[in-house]
């Protein structure tokens, strides 16, 4: 892909609105990543109604914002799709509690409130690991008002957006980030066609580099991201941005666990297993299926994208 040569327009579809949690996909087109790696990107927002992986497998985008056990499920229903890099390594759930709650194992048999897709991904690793019931689980409808009104329930959230409006509601909750009690999910994967990987496997490697390289950059100076993301969905504040940027950097979901030692983006195949296992002991999967067919290691070796220091 070199300079004369015209540019590879590729077309990345995102799991949900535009949001600082996209940040490094967003500044790498705005900072010339993207462009600099022989690549015209256009960013396609998701929703609650839009199924992205379906989309990618049809072919109305090239690249997709994943997540393993979705993608895991895929392949095994027989989607020509694979896991190419994490942004995440460690998914952004939470389950977020009131003043006075010492631990995650104490909200044991208390409500909280879940959506429904919890139960076929991290509720019952919950129920494995402290002996949650489906019975204390309560519907959660996306809104923190019946958190604020009651003090006796808890309930799920992604770290950058759900504590920030229960601080505006002017309760400062208590947080307990799933991945930093075992829960082993990678998150906002990058997700493409088996055939993309096949026959464009450098078109594949450009956009895996420069997206990291756009994380790297969006921690660093996360404004140009912004502006584009503000432009993308007008209802994200700066206010709104800059909470989640300092949950993402407290809680290095970009940089920490491997990605601290081998770089941003990077997944390892052990990462995989665990998820697998998981799922196996679930009775989601079979403990036949080849789950190695859900990622291919091959465009994050030796990347070597590291975090400037304090990142």
């Amino acid at each position: 892909m070199g300079a004369a040569q015209a540019a590879t327009k590729v077309t990345f579809c995102t799991n949900w609105f535009a949001e600082a949690e996209h940040g490094g996909f967003y500044q790498a087109k705005a900072t010339g990543l993207y462009k600099k790696a022989g690549l015209d990107v256009t960013i396609k927002m998701g929703g609650p109604q839009i199924n992205g992986i379906q989309l990618l497998a049809a072919g109305q985008c090239d690249f997709y914002m994943g997540y393993p056990m979705q993608t895991i499920m895929a392949v095994y229903h027989g989607l020509p799709v694979v896991s190419v890099a994490a942004s995440f390594q460690k998914d952004p759930q939470v389950i977020i509690a009131h003043q006075g709650v010492k631990s995650l194992a104490s909200l044991k048999g208390k409500p909280i409130l879940v959506s429904q897709s919890a139960y076929t991904t991290w509720w019952p690793w919950l129920e494995n690991k402290y002996g949650f019931t489906q019975s204390q689980t309560r519907p959660y409808t996306f809104s923190v008002a019946p958190f604020l009104h009651d003090k006796n329930i808890s309930q799920q959230g992604y770290i950058g957006s759900e504590p920030f409006m229960i601080e505006k509601g002017g309760e400062k909750p208590v947080i307990f980030l799933l991945a930093d009690y075992g829960w082993p999910a990678y998150a906002e994967t990058i997700v493409a066609r088996t055939s993309m990987v096949k026959d464009e496997p450098k078109v594949v490697a450009a956009f895996v580099k420069a997206s990291m390289e756009g994380w790297k950059s969006y921690l660093a100076d996360p404004a140009p991201g912004n502006k584009l993301i503000k432009q993308a969905d007008p209802k994200q504040t700066a206010a709104q941005m800059a909470f989640a940027l300092k949950m993402m950097k407290k809680y290095k979901l970009v940089t920490g666990d491997e990605a601290a030692r081998e770089g941003i983006g990077i997944m390892t195949a052990a990462r995989w297993k665990k998820m697998f296992d998981f799922m196996v002991a679930n009775k989601m999967l079979p403990a036949s299926f080849d789950y190695k067919k859900a990622y291919d290691l091959q465009f994050i070796k030796g990347l070597d994208i590291k975090p400037a220091s304090g990142q």
